[in-house]
């Protein structure tokens, strides 16, 4: 069983960085893509980046060319820099296998952006 602890969030301005990360403990080796996922109140959990086994990296349009997602295989841990943050990217972040999350999900990372 995997279990994935995200943390790095926080209350940043408008404009401003974090950096996310996500320990896995168990064996996350063979998967196919692992991503992060964002949930706002009342929204459903949308895929905002993904990294396939290769490295390839995939972006939602809301954050493309501001997020950047990157892992430590040796390490089972994935980062999520975002950058040029926006009030609309105020969420629960968290990561996970996609598809087929693995169950349960961890307990996520509030991002919150405002002035």
């Amino acid at each position: 069983q995997v279990r994935l602890v995200e943390s790095g969030g926080g209350l940043v301005q408008p404009g401003g960085s974090l950096r996310l990360s996500c320990a896995a403990s168990g064996n996350i080796v063979g998967f196919k893509f692992m991503g992060w996922f964002r949930q706002a109140p009342g929204n459903a959990r949308e895929l905002v980046a993904r990294i396939a086994s290769s490295g390839s990296t995939t972006y939602a349009d809301s954050v493309k060319g501001r997020f950047a997602i990157d892992i430590d295989p040796p390490k089972n841990t994935l980062y999520l820099q975002m950058n040029s943050l926006k009030p609309e990217d105020t969420a629960v972040y968290y990561c996970n296998r996609w598809p087929n999350a693995y169950e349960p999900w961890g307990q996520g990372t509030q991002v919150t952006v405002s002035s």
